[in-house]
């Protein structure tokens, strides 16, 4: 997603240092981080993933990802201050099943002829980075529906030409049916091959903007 935006390490400008701004940046009583940054922080595509579940058969779980999509997280001096807006690209859904994935872009799932992008603003960030909520808007297929992400900060740490970066896990869930994806199919023995409730998870690496 996390993306309390954090810092770490050796602090390069922008970064608070010391007791005094250390206290500055405490939220309801707990310091964010003792290196915490202000500032944008834009995602590391290649060390990030958007991964999903949704029950199949009503006894295992289709498991996929997506491609492409984009996160920013700009950090104020309070946790509460920062603000995470993401998009998806819908057409990147991999499934593993070329076929699968086709039916999943058509009207019966996320009809990206009509709606090729999902959006999530986040209204409130709180918690520690050992274990904070992300509450926002997602605007799927058209319909905007709130949901709560749980989130965990992994640290942070400088890579070889110097670039801060700041790593996160988000998890949360949704239910399908909220957007108006109600396609499904019954099961000889009852039931309905598809679960509504779907898993999201976020395995986030951002890096501070100069």
């Amino acid at each position: 997603m996390r993306p309390t935006l954090l810092a770490a390490g050796a602090a390069p400008a922008g970064i608070f240092q010391n007791s005094i701004h250390l206290n500055h940046v405490m939220t309801i009583g707990t310091a964010i981080h003792p290196d915490y940054a202000a500032g944008t922080w834009a995602l590391d595509k290649a060390h990030s993933e958007l991964s999903f579940t949704v029950r199949h058969l009503q006894i295992s779980k289709v498991r996929g990802v997506f491609h492409d999509f984009d996160v920013t997280i700009t950090a104020g001096e309070h946790l509460e201050d920062a603000s995470i807006a993401a998009t998806i690209d819908m057409g990147s859904i991999d499934t593993g099943n070329e076929m699968r994935d086709g039916h999943l872009k058509t009207n019966d799932f996320f009809k990206i002829d009509e709606f090729p992008t999902a959006t999530f603003v986040s209204t409130s960030i709180q918690g520690t980075p050992d274990d904070f909520t992300v509450t926002g808007d997602l605007t799927l297929r058209g319909v905007t529906r709130p949901v709560t992400l749980k989130g965990e900060f992994g640290g942070i740490n400088t890579d070889a030409q110097g670039n801060v970066h700041a790593g996160a896990e988000v998890r949360g869930k949704v239910s399908r049916g909220d957007f108006g994806i109600e396609w499904n199919a019954p099961l000889e023995k009852g039931g309905l091959l598809l679960g509504d409730e779907v898993t999201l998870g976020i395995d986030l690496q951002v890096v501070l903007q100069p």
